[in-house]
């Protein structure tokens, strides 16, 4: 077998295991949200944890991000618009949940 075909394989390898994980983190969320309702505070807390676990395989198996010094510089870019992105919806839910309160305000 030349070098070739193994890389293949190994990169294919990656990718099924990437899936797979993505899909039984993705299974998971259903399953508690579908038992245990979701209304319960511990299953939003159970919803985000396996969300960053998510985000964690998504990056190591389809972006390929590890630790090695060009990896980093992507993960960089990854994690600073993955601040602008939160910056954007925390102002976002802020403003609307101010509004929200102040629309429900009743005259004294």
């Amino acid at each position: 077998m030349d070098r070739r075909t193994e890389m293949h394989r190994r990169e294919r390898r990656r990718y099924v295991i990437g899936y797979g994980g993505s899909l039984l983190l993705t299974l998971t969320v259903f399953f508690i949200a579908h038992r245990y309702g979701i209304e319960t505070k511990g299953v939003y807390l159970s919803i985000g944890l396996l969300g960053l676990a998510q985000l964690v395989v998504q990056l190591v198996y389809f972006l390929h991000i590890d630790r090695r010094r060009s990896s980093r510089e992507d993960l960089d870019l990854i994690l600073f618009s993955t601040l602008v992105l939160l910056i954007i919806i925390g102002g976002t839910v802020w403003i609307l949940g101010n509004l929200a309160v102040r629309m429900h305000m009743h005259p004294m």
